[in-house]
């Protein structure tokens, strides 16, 4: 896809990378078994959706100011911006923008349920 006049990439990288493959693992084995509607499959299927709105349009989360950004985040992949995308059963999709004359890449970082989600960004339970 283009956007502003440019290819966007999504890649699925940092921690997301293991969640992801582990989710598509179960979801495979729950197909196999004629297993359907289950929590998986309706993350994993909101997470491929968001995957291609982010093809169409990097720009589709809510942008996290970079006050509010963790530190390991710049720490391990010199992030400079972040963005947060709402997946079903209130799970969070992190990313970062990346760019060049090029092309855009979407880089997701973390895919985590709320609460890994509040402990990542020091949100406390009120």
């Amino acid at each position: 896809m283009i956007f502003k006049g440019k290819p966007v990439k999504v890649i699925i990288g940092g921690d997301a990378k293991e969640e992801y493959a582990e989710l598509n693992e179960i979801v495979g084995q729950e197909i196999t078994k004629h297993i359907s509607g289950t929590d998986h499959q309706t993350l994993f299927n909101s997470i491929k959706q968001k995957i291609d709105l982010l093809k169409v349009n990097p720009e589709y989360g809510r942008h996290i100011p970079k006050n509010q950004i963790p530190k390991d985040y710049i720490r391990d992949f010199e992030v400079n911006n972040l963005w947060k995308v709402n997946l079903a059963g209130a799970w969070r999709m992190i990313y970062t923008l990346r760019g060049s004359d090029i092309e855009i890449i979407a880089l997701i970082l973390d895919i985590f349920d709320h609460k890994k989600y509040d402990k990542k960004f020091g949100y406390k339970k009120s």
